[in-house]
């Protein structure tokens, strides 16, 4: 260490901050880009109609009436009615014990991060029951580096190319039972410790189909972490340099709710 002497410790430290600096100014660009169109943003929600697929079972899930029309009224209004957990939305902590955080409690900084983007469209192509393994993330560390604290994990199966197909997009057998890829609970242990914020997939569930226990949701929402299920195509993001900004709905004491979730693309 003295043979390193305090010039090397100031040339490391300077390094250090020239790479947030132009990090920060990627950012910022990106960012700026965005009125002018030279950044591209995805928007990754389908828009709210009775016409998504529910989970089964769901008899009612949504339902819209006027209230007001532009020949009647002078102006045009809806009320609307609809499951917390229905098409794009956002499993917050509360929705399954161990976890506490209701919907309006997540902490805003959660909601915003880098997004993790893990491909497994050939495997669930071969396997619908594919779950993602430890291997996997080591793998996507190895080409990209660490996952960052913070970060937001999208599992890519393809699964959105079956939306709103009922039949394929649930997938179920003779018995009732859905058939669709998910996250491992190894998989899931390793991402809590990376201090990720948020799970999320082009599927029904982060849980795979045939689940009966959600362990998943279990481990991840009793650690803090949030779902995003439904989310749509999600082919156009990178593996990494995404930043994604996750604007659920505030609904006070909800155990989730609709989600609206933008990719800003580098």
């Amino acid at each position: 260490m003295a043979s390193f002497g305090r010039s090397g410790i100031f040339v490391v430290c300077l390094a250090a901050l020239s790479v947030l600096f132009f990090q920060n100014a990627h950012h910022d660009s990106m960012l700026e880009g965005i009125p002018a169109g030279k950044t591209r943003v995805l928007d990754l929600s389908y828009a709210i109609s009775d016409k998504l697929v529910p989970w089964p079972g769901d008899v009612k899930f949504f339902e819209a009436k006027v209230n007001a029309t532009i020949e009647k009224n002078g102006y045009f209004t809806r009320s609307f009615w609809m499951l917390e957990h229905y098409g794009t939305h956002l499993d917050a902590p509360a929705h399954f014990p161990p976890g506490k955080t209701t919907v309006d409690q997540i902490p805003v900084r959660q909601l915003f991060g880098p997004a993790v983007v893990i491909d497994v469209r050939a495997e669930s192509a071969k396997d619908a029951d594919y779950l993602l393994p430890v291997a996997r993330i080591v793998d996507w560390e190895q080409r990209r580096g660490r996952i960052p604290a913070g970060a937001i994990v999208l599992l890519r199966t393809g699964w959105a190319s079956r939306w709103p197909d009922v039949q394929k997009y649930r997938n179920q057998d003779a018995t009732g039972k859905m058939h669709f890829p998910g996250f491992s609970t190894e998989a899931a242990k390793m991402l809590i410790e990376r201090k990720v914020s948020g799970l999320g997939c082009d599927t029904l569930s982060i849980d795979y189909g045939v689940s009966s226990d959600f362990a998943v949701h279990h481990l991840s929402l009793g650690a803090g972490l949030y779902h995003l299920e439904n989310l749509s195509d999600l082919s156009e993001l990178p593996e990494a340099g995404a930043f994604l900004i996750v604007a659920p709905i505030k609904l006070e004491g909800g155990s989730g709710g609709a989600v609206r979730v933008f990719a800003i693309l580098p």
